[in-house]
């Protein structure tokens, strides 16, 4: 294999090219991303960078020393518009193509939108520049911020307004927020988070419209109630980035479609991220993105499935002060209770505290609300036991 092209330069490309190099792949390495800057990380950006407690170039995710380092060739601010699966090519929107016997698609997602015209003060928050523009926003003074869905993103940017002191309301369409990846009971009590900060929280409320004839003055419910906003954000998921895709071999369906290892249906094109599908299943968490590119390299330079890219899914969001950590797959009918720490007014108490998951008398999950240290043993509990299953036979 003499060039691999690398689609994507977030972190999932990063630490794919990182993996290249570190598995002995001398040839030309090609580094596409369709933004104009550098690898830079993501978490960050609804927290500390919102609030101006970290700067941008604390975000970056390498020095000049490494990208020199890499040996590779970076093609910043061009986006991939197609694979020529038989030429063995990437199409670059700038009419170059770039030969590679190799591909890691590593393409990751955008911010989902509301539908209509855009209005001034409504933001998404997925990318740097998404992320300046909000900040400048909240730097106009105190700023009535209504924020569309109450996932992570959400939450996270919630949490940063709040904190810069602009009053906040939080619109989630579902009974509660993070119902699928908490459960009821564990949601109701994070959801407890927004309201012990002073934080409104409407659920069971879907948005009709935005207001306002340039720049947004109110959020629109359809159950007629009417919210007043200088600043909307929009955190409502995000769309794996396969449009550059079509026409391509490649399956296609709610990201692409890989095996086990992050091999697609071509054994030379592998897929990172979130932008993929890794066994019937698109997790858009970090460690997702830091742990695939091993074994899809892994894969990539075999020609073929030989290593398994499965581990304990794992995330993490800093929510109003409280570290909130999750570990395992949860699924319906799974029992939870509490093992430390508990519950005060409906929220997590000041120890935090400690739920575990069960399913058939063992532990399939858990979560910790500012309880790090029982949180890691329990999490090195879930690798152990689930370590038989990542090594895929040859």
């Amino acid at each position: 294999m003499r060039t691999v092209a690398v689609v994507g330069a977030a972190l999932s490309g990063l630490y794919a090219a990182r993996e290249l190099r570190d598995q002995g792949f001398g040839g030309r390495l090609v580094i596409i991303g369709d933004e104009d800057h550098p690898p830079y990380d993501r978490p960050p950006l609804s927290k500390d960078f919102l609030t101006g407690r970290t700067d941008e170039e604390r975000l970056a995710l390498c020095d000049a020393e490494e990208r020199a380092a890499l040996d590779a060739e970076w093609l910043l601010g061009v986006r991939a518009r197609g694979l020529d699966a038989p030429g063995r090519s990437v199409l670059l929107d700038d009419g170059r193509a770039v030969r590679a016997d190799g591909v890691v698609i590593a393409t990751g997602a955008s911010a989902r939108r509301l539908p209509g015209r855009g209005l001034a003060g409504v933001h998404t928050l997925r990318t740097l520049d998404d992320a300046r523009a909000l900040r400048a926003d909240l730097t106009r003074g105190t700023r009535r911020v209504v924020v569309i869905g109450g996932g992570f993103i959400g939450a996270e940017t919630a949490s940063a307004c709040a904190a810069l002191g602009h009053a906040v309301t939080v619109v989630e369409a579902a009974p509660l927020p993070l119902v699928p990846q908490l459960g009821a009971e564990m949601a109701a009590v994070c959801a407890g988070l927004h309201r012990r900060a002073g934080t409104a929280l409407v659920t069971g409320a879907s948005v009709a419209a935005l207001h306002g004839t340039d720049a947004v003055t109110a959020v629109a419910l359809r159950n007629g109630r009417i919210l007043p906003a200088d600043v909307v954000v929009v955190g409502i998921g995000a769309v794996p980035n396969t449009g550059w895709l079509a026409g391509s071999p490649l399956v296609v369906d709610d990201g692409v479609r890989c095996d086990h290892g992050c091999v697609t249906s071509l054994p030379h094109v592998v897929a990172v991220g979130d932008v993929a599908r890794v066994d019937g299943t698109r997790a858009e968490h970090w460690t997702s993105a830091t742990e695939q590119p091993r074994a899809a390299v892994a894969n990539l330079l075999a020609g073929k499935t030989v290593r398994s890219a499965g581990t304990v899914p794992y995330f993490w969001s800093d929510q109003y002060g409280a570290r909130i950590q999750f570990a395992g797959r949860r699924r319906e009918g799974d029992t939870v209770h509490i093992t430390e720490g508990g519950i005060v007014d409906g929220a997590p108490g000041a120890d935090g505290l400690l739920a575990r998951y069960r399913r058939d008398g063992r532990t399939t999950a858990v979560l910790a609300v500012d309880r790090p240290r029982p949180f890691a043993r329990a999490r090195r509990e879930l690798l152990r036991a689930a370590e038989p299953a990542r090594l895929a036979p040859s």
